[in-house]
């Protein structure tokens, strides 16, 4: 094996005593070293970094990227009164450990620990909650306006290819702020941008020889009382055309809304960037930094394989290996079933597409994407387009397969309802990571989208408790009309034999709208939707009690075959489901019982009105008593009646 090259040197590593960092408590502490220590004390952070997640995993290559940057922005501003709005908050792990969590760090994502995220509950240092992309301009222009502190913005990861940071950037030219956005242009999300925006910033050029023109221009007229802010803003209007002139460039998207257009520059020059930043702090008006990094900087293995290393897992820091599933449970994982099952159903039917906003590796459509590559559409950050795009796929005779992680689906309700549902498009949503996700935290679990589906005309839910359901529904999909969800949690699927053999349509599996009694029982009846029917099984067998149990698989249309049974047979009956109990599952029962003349004593169980905090999947259904042990013990303690 080659040697892998570190920022910093393995003997340094092992001498390394972290001589900056562990000084540095508050940005205060950071201001009072010289600006020239502070390569030194990048190169800290990021071995401390690395070191920090090669046994507590987060995102990695992301943060690696983003270290110059954070420690010229708190070196420059005055945080916390300036603000530090942050898009996309896995890069903020080095501004976690200069803004006093140092210490704590090694907590990070961890149940009772850090915030995977930015967090202003966390710390004061932290503006505004970061989780889902593209809103750092939007929240960071409200702040801005009226006040007299300075505000940045840094967006970054892909996230401007999302639809709310063009509006944003759109009101920003608008309105009068002092507004700074920080371009990180690493040309990633998870995997490499697509689109038009990604090749412009690849293309995007300013002359250095024009922007010190320009600045040592407007210093001297400064000087020379012969320039104030209100003459700043009209030359600023005919600036366009002189830039043209002076850079041998077309007029750029920025300069083009009269924000002021600042770089390219290295972002990895953290005391080019210290000069970069005073120099246009204190101008009036918006302006946009941008800067170019590589996710992953400093560390070999998360440079040349960027996609893997946006969060590898626990690694081997000196030979740069991951810490690779042992294999002992060789069940696949729920996005693999769907990736592979996509591929056979893609193939036997040419007018199969296959949709997702920056996700192709993350929901496994990169199986699809490798050998059918032009059916296969990444969109960016932009939800709300994926399924408006899907919604005109179906529209001209195709049949779209839109992969959006639960907690993204949200950004695009307003598509689905008016775009897909309202006009019955066939349009099949696969909704990855439904349910508890784990150390990702409030912002990206997937507890609403039973609830949020349920009540849209037209639309159809299922949920798989199996492999097979999964490849079952993904067929039977292809042979519905309207728009069809079907939502499946994060991890492996609870049987190792269970999605073997061919994408085909077995009519004694799945059935539409059709559920299937797994257990009879005398005393009441448990009715689950979802992988969370294992867990209920389990418990159900631990409890000792006759107790039926049926996995309804649809949400709408229900099976009323069986509520029938169930309301007939059943004075007590008990739903299960991996999401909010409001107007989920348990939510519709009730209504149908009504609807139907039963009055049966309803017992819920599923998420209350809360959000849920990070740690372990296991953790987390622990916590909510939604684990074998913890609705064991709430069927202990059902009264039949």
């Amino acid at each position: 094996m080659q040697p892998i090259l570190f920022c910093v040197s393995m003997r340094m590593r092992e001498s390394m005593e972290y001589k900056y960092i562990n000084r540095i408590d508050s940005p205060a502490d950071l201001k009072k070293l010289q600006v020239e220590e502070l390569p030194a004390v990048c190169a800290e952070l990021r071995q401390f970094i690395i070191e920090a997640l090669s046994k507590n995993p987060g995102h990695l290559g992301s943060s690696l990227g983003a270290i110059e940057l954070t420690v010229a922005l708190h070196y420059v501003f005055d945080t916390p009164n300036d603000k530090l709005v942050w898009d996309v908050g896995h890069q903020a792990y080095a501004h976690k450990i200069l803004t006093g969590r140092r210490d704590r760090f090694h907590t990070n994502r961890q149940f009772k620990g850090l915030s995977p995220f930015t967090n202003p509950k966390e710390s004061e240092y932290d503006a505004f909650i970061a989780g889902h992309a593209s809103n750092s301009i939007s929240a960071a222009l409200g702040m801005n306006i009226g006040g007299d502190r300075n505000v940045v913005a840094i967006i970054g990861d892909g996230a401007m290819t999302g639809g709310l940071a063009f509006e944003g950037l759109n009101n920003t030219s608008m309105d009068k702020n002092n507004l700074l956005i920080v371009l990180n242009d690493n040309h990633m999300a998870i995997d490499p941008l697509k689109g038009g925006f990604t090749q412009y910033l690849v293309d995007l050029t300013t002359s250095a020889g024009y922007n010190k023109l320009r600045w040592w221009t407007y210093q001297t007229m400064v000087k020379l009382h012969l320039m104030n802010e209100e003459k700043r803003q009209r030359i600023l209007r005919r600036n366009n055309n002189w830039k043209a002139a002076l850079s041998k460039q077309a007029n750029n998207i920025f300069t083009g809304l009269n924000i002021r257009y600042f770089g390219p520059t290295d972002g990895h020059d953290v005391v080019g960037l210290v000069r970069i930043l005073s120099e246009i702090k204190n101008h009036r008006g918006p302006k946009v930094l941008h800067i170019i990094t590589k996710k992953g900087k400093g560390y070999a293995p998360a440079e040349n394989d960027q996609t893997v290393w946006h969060a590898p897992g626990e690694f081997n820091v000196e030979s740069g290996v991951r810490n690779q599933d042992s294999g002992q449970n060789a069940a696949p994982l729920w996005q693999e079933v769907f990736g592979e099952t996509l591929l056979d159903l893609a193939k036997k039917n040419e007018k199969i597409v296959g949709i997702t906003p920056a996700m192709p590796s993350g929901c496994s459509m990169s199986i699809m994407q490798k050998e059918l590559p032009d059916r296969v559409f990444d969109v960016g950050i932009a939800e709300g387009h994926a399924v408006t795009f899907s919604a005109g796929l179906a529209k001209a005779g195709m049949l779209p397969y839109c992969n959006i992680y639960s907690t993204f689906l949200q950004r695009a309700y307003d598509n689905i309802v008016h775009d897909v549902a309202l006009q019955n498009l066939h349009v099949v949503f696969c909704i990855d990571r439904a349910g508890i996700v784990g150390n990702d935290g409030a912002t990206h679990h997937g507890l609403l989208d039973l609830t949020y589906l349920r009540p849209i005309p037209n639309m159809q839910i299922c949920a798989p408790r199996t492999a097979e359901d999964l490849r079952q529904m993904l067929c039977l999909a292809e042979k519905l009309d309207g728009p069809i969800a079907i939502r499946y949690p994060r991890g492996r699927t609870p049987m190792a034999n269970d999605a073997n053999g061919d994408a085909s349509l077995n009519d004694e599996m799945v059935q539409y709208g059709k559920g299937v009694k797994l257990r009879d029982g005398k005393e009441f009846a448990v009715l689950s939707i979802g992988s969370i029917g294992n867990a209920v099984a389990e418990a159900i067998e631990a409890s000792g009690r006759d107790i039926a149990h049926y996995d309804m698989r649809w949400l709408k249309p229900m099976d009323e075959e069986i509520l029938h049974e169930v309301g007939k047979k059943y004075k007590t009956i008990v739903t299960a489901e991996d999401g909010m109990i409001a107007g989920g599952l348990g939510s519709a029962v009730l209504e149908w019982m009504a609807d139907h003349g039963y009055t049966p004593h309803v017992i819920r169980l599923g998420v209350n009105d809360q959000y849920v905090e990070h740690g372990s999947t296991k953790e987390l259904y622990h916590l909510l008593k939604l684990d074998k042990e913890g609705i064991c013990e709430s069927l202990l303690q059902v009264q039949a009646k």
